[in-house]
C-alpha cells in the first residue's frame, strides 16, 4: 500500500514523501505523461537520469493497445514499459470528456467507441479499478465524469452526483479484490465540481469519509479561464485531508504549478513540456524559445545556458534549429529531453525552497500563465 508523510511546511505549501511499492517520490512532484506507457521520443533509462520518479500512463489507451491481458501476461505494466519506479495510470475519465463524440454515459459507466476500429469498449467504476490491479499500478485513479467548461452549477451538480456514486463502487471494489490478490497500489479519488465552490466543497467532504489513498482535483484545464482554474485549486486543496497526497491533473504552466504548490498540492502532471517540444518551443530560464525563429539560424549557444540537461551540454540552438526545421526527429527528441528536465529541476528547485522556507522567494522562471496551455492531459489525435 501506499504511505505519505509531510516532512516540512512553508505557509500552505508541504515538502513530503510518497512511498509506493515501487519506490519513494518526492514530493512536490511532476508526473512525465507516458500515455501508451512512454514519454513519446524518450527511453525509460533517459527519463530516470534527468530526475523522473514516476510516470504517468493512460488506462483507456493501454486497454485498446496493446490491452490488459497482454500486458498481465508479460509480467505487468513495470515489465512491459521496463519503467522500474511508479506508474499512475489515469482512469479514462478525461476521455469522457475529450471524446464526447465517441462514448455513451450512463449511471452504471461509460461505453467508448475506439478510436482506432470503432469497436464499444465499457468502463465502469468496478471495471476500471480492477484493470489497473491487473497492471500492478502503483496509484490507481477511479473512474470520473469530467464536464466541460462552460457548464451550469445544476448541470455540474448532476454530473457531480455520478462521479460520488462511482468513487463510492471504486472503493467498494478496491476492498473487494480477488483472493489472493498481491496487488498493492493505492487508490485515488477524484474531486470535480467544476468551477462551484459549493460543489467542491460538497466533494471534498464526501470523498474524504471514503478513505482514499489520496485524492486528485480534476475538471480543471477543460476550457475555464485561470482566475476560475486558479481558485478552483485555492479553495479545494485546503478541504483535503492533511495527512494524504494531493494531485492536481492536466495542469500546467510553471506559473500554474508554483501556484497549486502554495496552495498545497503536491503531485502534477500535463503534457505542456513533451508537447511543446514536439512543436519547437522550449523552455528557459529567460522565458519560451521557439526554435525555428530566424534569429537562432546562426546562434552557438545552447538552448539554456543555464540548464545542464543532456541537451544543452552539446548541442547548439544553431544545430537544434537546423534539424527542427529540416523536419529531423531527433529535434523533437532533443527538445524534449530539455523540456522535461526543465521541469523536473524546477520541482526540484521547489522541494528545497519549501524544506528552506524561501518558496515565498521562488519565481515561476519560464512562459506566461496564459502561454502554450494545452488541454488538460492527452487527446487520441496526439499522445504524449
Amino acid at each position: 500500500m501506499l504511505s505519505f508523510e509531510v516532512l516540512a511546511t512553508c505557509g500552505a505549501a508541504r515538502r513530503g514523501r510518497l512511498t509506493t511499492p515501487h519506490g519513494a517520490v518526492d514530493t512536490p512532484a511532476f508526473m512525465p505523461v507516458g500515455t501508451l506507457g512512454a514519454v513519446k521520443g524518450i527511453p525509460p533509462a533517459t527519463l530516470e537520469e534527468l530526475g523522473g520518479r514516476i510516470l504517468l500512463a493512460n488506462l483507456y489507451h493501454l486497454a485498446l493497445r496493446p490491452g490488459i491481458a497482454a500486458i498481465e501476461a508479460l509480467g505487468g505494466i513495470h515489465a512491459f514499459t521496463a519503467w522500474p519506479g511508479p506508474i499512475l495510470t489515469d482512469s479514462g475519465g478525461y476521455q469522457v470528456f475529450s471524446l464526447a463524440s465517441r462514448r455513451r454515459i450512463d449511471d452504471g459507466g461509460v461505453t467508448f467507441r475506439s478510436h482506432l476500429d470503432g469497436a464499444e469498449v465499457r468502463f465502469t467504476p468496478e471495471s476500471v479499478v480492477d484493470m489497473q490491479r491487473r497492471l500492478g499500478v502503483d496509484v490507481a485513479m477511479v473512474l470520473d465524469e469530467c464536464p466541460p467548461w462552460p457548464i451550469t452549477e445544476e448541470e455540474a451538480a448532476s454530473s457531480l452526483e455520478r462521479t460520488l456514486a462511482w468513487a463510492r463502487r471504486a472503493r467498494e471494489a478496491r476492498e473487494a479484490a480477488p483472493a489472493g490478490s498481491a496487488w498493492q497500489g493505492g487508490l485515488f479519488g477524484i474531486l470535480q465540481g467544476s468551477a462551484f465552490r459549493r460543489l467542491r466543497e460538497r466533494a471534498a467532504a464526501e470523498l474524504a469519509g471514503l478513505d482514499f489513498d489520496g485524492y486528485a482535483i480534476g475538471g480543471v484545464s477543460v476550457g475555464e479561464g485561470e482566475a476560475e482554474r486558479r481558485a478552483t485549486v485555492e479553495w479545494t486543496a485546503p478541504l483535503l485531508p492533511p495527512g494524504k497526497p494531493r494531485y492536481l491533473m492536466g495542469v500546467g504552466t510553471p506559473e500554474d504549478l508554483l501556484h497549486a504548490v502554495r496552495a498545497g498540492v503536491d503531485l502534477f502532471d500535463c503534457v505542456l513540456p513533451a508537447r511543446n517540444a514536439r512543436h519547437g518551443v522550449l523552455f528557459t530560464r529567460s522565458g519560451p524559445l521557439k526554435i525555428t525563429h530566424a534569429r537562432y539560424k546562426d546562434d552557438p549557444a545552447p538552448p539554456d545556458p543555464e540548464c545542464g540537461c543532456p541537451t544543452c551540454r552539446r548541442v547548439s540552438r544553431a544545430f537544434l534549429a537546423h534539424l527542427a526545421r529540416a523536419g529531423e526527429i531527433t529535434a523533437q527528441v532533443l527538445a524534449t529531453v530539455h523540456n522535461l528536465a526543465f521541469y523536473l529541476d524546477f520541482m526540484a528547485d521547489i522541494r528545497e525552497a519549501c524544506a528552506s522556507g524561501t518558496l515565498a522567494e521562488q519565481s515561476a522562471t519560464g512562459p506566461t500563465a496564459g502561454s502554450a496551455q494545452p488541454p488538460r492531459e492527452q487527446d487520441v489525435t496526439e499522445p504524449a
